[in-house]
């Protein structure tokens, strides 16, 4: 495991309490916290493999801990009233079949005012309803979020700077957030490693609360860059040496405007349960294909334990193939390269139950089945030339807080 970012992480408060001793005889107020997911999971087949968004390896009919497993660790140091530093890091599997580590969040936060904050470093970015704890289990109902929804934006922080809103009126609260910066990610696709990188990044999330119902609103915005792709590079250059300018520039990713809005509705009322999100991904490039997802959620609380069930489904709304090119002679091939950019969107629908039981008060067990429908590979990574559906993943889980 690479836990660089866990020693700068455990190192930061104590840096802060150092520093802050010289002027303060009360120094800082450091408080360390942390979450967790024990979690196996298996399919019922070989053909292709079940991961998490942006996983480089995932999961067939031999049970594996990799995909819904993590740890983390949160440490905060509150310096006075007006002032505090966070540090998050996480360790799971992602972009590399080992488990490594990561630093989620790292930020300093500025209160303004008693409904106005600002965070200055790498912050969370406002893309989903539950985007701030996705990858804390214990905060979700379900196992793990629908990859139907979750994997139409693969950003999870932004390094910039964001403020944070609140007030209330009556029994309602309205939360706003903004958060502008730029970030990258690496990414695999095919088995192979790409850099995405975004800038011009701003991400709005808007949430009303009011009794048990939540409503939200998210939008993100960016421009998005992929250099060192080799399949992206060896298309467009094959494109643009024979001529069609047009399709290879529908198929670059060079600062191309991209963008993601979607709405969500939360709803816990005595025993019920009701979770469910809307989003569109729209964007310039036929390579970053457009998108259709969305999720619904019902669970009922008995006691200590919840059954739930879910419905997600995911479809591509961009063109499957680029228009003008040859599909026969010589160039047939590069045709088919560049169709198969144009295609890579995933096209599936899922149905899942589980139960959850809540069998201490900061750890809980969670049970859960899906039926997945892919077309054409749908959110599975590593299929053969055969696959298809329908395929069942089965997974149990403990999440637990600290």
């Amino acid at each position: 495991m690479k836990l660089t970012p866990y020693m700068a992480l455990l190192a930061l408060p104590l840096a802060i309490s150092s520093a802050y001793a010289a002027d303060s005889t009360d120094g800082p107020t450091i408080t360390i916290s942390g979450f967790g997911t024990a979690a196996l999971t298996r399919s019922n087949t070989d053909d292709a493999e079940f991961s998490r968004p942006n996983q480089y390896a995932g999961v067939k009919s031999t049970a594996k801990t990799g995909p819904d497993s993590n740890f983390g660790i949160q440490a905060t140091a509150k310096m006075n009233d007006w002032l505090s530093f966070t540090a998050q890091g996480l360790v799971r599997k992602n972009v590399t079949d080992e488990f490594g580590g990561e630093l989620a969040w790292a930020f300093a936060k500025f209160k303004v005012s008693d409904n106005l904050s600002v965070r200055v470093g790498r912050v969370g970015l406002p893309v989903y309803m539950i985007s701030d704890y996705r990858n804390v289990g214990y905060a979700n109902n379900m196992l793990r979020p629908p990859v139907e929804m979750y994997s139409q934006v693969l950003i999870e922080s932004v390094d910039g700077v964001d403020a944070v809103y609140q007030t209330s009126f009556g029994d309602s609260t309205l939360t706003a957030q903004l958060a502008l910066g730029q970030t990258e990610t690496n990414n695999t696709s095919a088995g192979r490693f790409y850099t995405a990188k975004f800038k011009s990044l701003s991400g709005l999330n808007v949430q009303l609360e009011n009794g048990p119902f939540t409503v939200r609103f998210g939008r993100v915005d960016t421009k998005v860059s992929v250099e060192d792709s080799s399949i992206v590079n060896t298309v467009v250059g094959g494109l643009t040496q024979f001529g069609f300018t047009s399709a290879a520039n529908s198929i670059r990713v060079k600062d191309t405007k991209a963008s993601f809005t979607s709405v969500g509705l939360g709803v816990d009322w005595q025993n019920f349960v009701v979770l469910s999100e809307y989003g569109k991904r729209k964007s310039e490039s036929l390579t970053v294909p457009e998108s259709t997802s969305w999720y619904t959620m019902f669970g009922y609380r008995v006691g200590k334990f919840m059954p739930y069930f879910n419905h997600a489904s995911v479809t591509q709304d961009s063109p499957k193939s680029v228009a003008g090119l040859p599909t026969t002679g010589p160039l047939a091939a590069l045709t088919a390269g560049a169709n198969s950019l144009a295609a890579s969107g995933a096209i599936q629908t899922s149905n899942s139950v589980g139960v959850r039981w809540d069998f201490s008060k900061s750890a809980a067990l969670k049970v859960q089945l899906d039926r997945f429908s892919p077309d054409n590979g749908g959110t599975f990574i590593r299929a053969v030339p055969t696959f298809k559906g329908p395929v069942t993943v089965v997974a149990a889980a403990v999440d637990f807080v600290f």
